[in-house]
């Protein structure tokens, strides 16, 4: 979407390319996101945003995000709003404090598992929830410069003031060690890996307050690393350390927390499709699951789906994207939901992807049974042989209308109908980067080859062709 938008004052800014994905605004810094735009987009987040009470802004640690914040602060100020950053947080800490505090809304800066040089901007309503696809559109309309409602051209009539309240953290600290009701982990050999991330923060202190004998790797804040060969997105050295170490579990988070993979003690992934189905059991068990239903989306394996029916459970899909697995559990009353990538909501912990917090439960809830992560994953399920490739499509129109393409769509119909039961095929366009990602699943691993190939050649050839 092209957006040629205005200052506060009416100056024209030029051309910018933007708009909300899958999750907020996301971009190459300097490209996209420069400081007149993110002055924009906070200045409209001030007039969409309900009137009472101020307006949050919390960050990862990205060299850029200094930057971001402070050009949000000035367009939500040049708005009239109350401003209060938090500095260095986790995403979920936002929407937790929103509520906590009453405030009018929140932004997040972060490009989440992005690489360094990219940045973004997650807003909240006054509820803790992502905003909603119509206040979006708003903050849109306006930055395109045009009237939405009665506020039309951008005037300043008083600047609101801005104030740094960085002490808040310890509100989301707190509520992270309550979630676990007073269960320890003392001696518990355990290994983090926080990415140089937003989980420096206070991941490792949380870990600690429960008594676990910890490992910590990339423990500091650095914008200049985060995500890189690290984290969430790169688990070889987390699964160094966990087999060197001895640990029986290592976690790993994104660059702004709100996910996490886990390792067990061989080193075998716990990703969030597992996570779903030992924190669902463990509520299944408790009678604390309505409808024994979980909530995930189309990326989530079919060895999953078919081990949770097979519990007498409902899986319900979801797109991809945590706002569609929120909006699912609210209408559902789902008690648990999420991303085979890491993100979890759980409905007694405010429903917002926090990966320190699943951590927290994983590990309590596996300890408290007695046992190893390795042996509690050996109860969960055998995952179907899957395979995720993203082609790279710069091309944003043929990126998002890749059905349009023939040779794909006859390469997807023919191997839906090669596998059929026993296998699915998943294509979508990536909201938040340039990608066409290609999903093969199947009881038959040679044919999660042979059918990833062939669709991920189709792609290139047919989409990036001049």
């Amino acid at each position: 979407m092209v957006f040629a938008a205005l200052d506060p004052l009416g100056v024209p800014l030029g051309t910018a390319q933007a708009s909300f994905g899958t999750d907020g605004i996301r971009g190459r810094v300097g490209t996209l996101l420069t400081p007149a735009f993110i002055l924009q987009v906070g200045y409209w987040c001030g007039q969409v945003l309900p009137e009472q009470g101020p307006v949050l802004i919390g960050m990862d640690s990205r060299s850029s995000g200094a930057m971001v914040a402070s050009a949000l602060t000035a367009g939500l100020t040049a708005a009239g709003r109350e401003v209060w950053t938090l500095g260095l947080c986790p995403t979920p800490a936002v929407p937790g404090l929103i509520r906590k505090l009453g405030a009018a809304g929140g932004l997040m800066v972060s490009a989440s598992h992005n690489p360094p040089e990219d940045n973004g901007i997650k807003v909240f309503g006054a509820d803790g929830a992502k905003l909603s696809p119509a206040k979006q559109a708003l903050i849109e309309a306006g930055l395109r410069g045009e009237a939405i409602g009665d506020k039309g051209r951008p005037t300043i009539t008083s600047c609101g003031p801005a104030y740094q309240r960085d002490e808040l953290l310890s509100h989301y600290r707190d509520a992270l060690l309550a979630s676990v009701l007073h269960q320890r982990l003392d001696g518990v050999p355990i290994v983090l890996d926080l990415c140089w991330g937003a989980a420096t923060a206070c991941g490792a202190e949380v870990f600690a307050a429960l008594g676990a004998d910890l490992t910590v790797l990339h423990g500091e804040p650095d914008g200049r690393r985060i995500n890189v060969g690290c984290g969430s997105t790169q688990l070889d050295p987390l699964r160094r350390a966990v087999i060197e170490r001895g640990a029986i579990m290592g976690f790993a988070f994104d660059g702004d927390a709100d996910r996490m993979l886990a390792l067990d003690g061989e080193g075998r992934v716990v990703d969030g499709d597992h996570v779903l189905y030992l924190w669902g059991s463990d509520l299944q068990d408790q009678q604390a699951l309505p409808q024994q239903r979980l909530v995930a989306t189309v990326m989530s394996n079919l060895g999953f789906e078919r081990a949770w029916q097979q519990r007498g459970g409902i899986l319900e899909r979801t797109p991809v994207g945590d706002q569609h697995v929120y909006a699912a559990m609210v209408e559902s009353n789902a008690a648990l939901g999420g991303e085979q990538s890491g993100h979890i909501l759980s409905a007694a912990h405010g429903l917002c992807g926090d990966g320190v917090l699943t951590a927290l439960q994983l590990a309590t809830l596996c300890h408290g049974r007695g046992l190893s992560l390795a042996e509690w994953l050996d109860q969960s399920f055998q995952a179907f042989p899957q395979k995720l490739v993203n082609v790279r499509v710069p091309d944003l129109e043929r990126r998002m209308g890749w059905q349009h393409c023939e040779p794909l769509q006859e390469a997807v119909l023919a191997a839906e109908a090669a596998m059929g039961e026993d296998g699915r095929v998943l294509v979508r366009a990536s909201g938040t980067e340039p990608l066409l990602r290609v999903m093969i699943e199947a009881a038959d691993s040679a044919a999660v080859e042979f059918w990833t190939a062939q669709l991920a050649d189709l792609a290139e050839q047919h989409l990036n062709r001049g």
